[in-house]
C-alpha cells in the first residue's frame, strides 16, 4: 500500500467521521455558525455535515478523487471563519478548551495541503 492511497483512505475516513458527527450530534457545531450568515445554525450545521459526507464519497471513488480532494480542500478553507468564531467565543473558557480552540486554527492550513495532496495524486 502506496503513503498516497493511505493518505487517501484517510482523508475519506476522516471526511465521511466529521459528516456524521455533524448530523448525529449537531448541537456543539451549531454554536461554531457565523451569526452574519443567514438562517437557522442547525440548517448550516446540517449542510456542512453532508458536504462532508458528498467529500469523503468523492474522494473514496477513484474517478471523482481529484474533484473529491478539490472539495475537501475548499470546504476546510471556507469553514476556517468557524474556527476563528470558536476561538473568539472561548477566550474566556478554562485553559484547556481555549488552547483547543486556538490549537485547531494552525492545523486547518495542514489538512488543506493533505487535501491538496491526495488530489495531485488521484490516478
Amino acid at each position: 500500500m502506496t503513503d498516497s492511497s493511505r493518505a487517501t483512505r484517510r482523508l475519506a475516513a476522516l471526511m465521511a467521521g466529521m459528516g456524521a458527527a455533524h448530523l448525529i450530534a449537531p448541537k456543539p457545531f451549531d454554536a461554531l455558525i457565523p451569526r452574519r450568515l443567514p438562517g437557522r445554525p442547525r440548517t448550516w450545521t446540517y449542510a456542512s455535515g453532508v458536504a462532508e459526507l458528498a467529500c469523503a464519497a468523492a474522494v473514496a471513488l477513484p474517478r471523482t478523487r481529484r474533484a473529491g480532494a478539490l472539495a475537501t480542500a475548499g470546504l476546510m478553507a471556507a469553514v476556517f471563519p468557524a474556527n476563528v468564531k470558536m476561538a473568539y467565543d472561548w477566550r474566556d473558557k478554562p485553559l484547556p478548551l481555549r488552547a483547543a480552540a486556538l490549537g485547531r486554527l494552525p492545523f486547518q492550513a495542514p489538512l488543506i495541503g493533505w487535501a491538496l495532496h491526495v488530489a495531485r495524486n488521484a490516478d
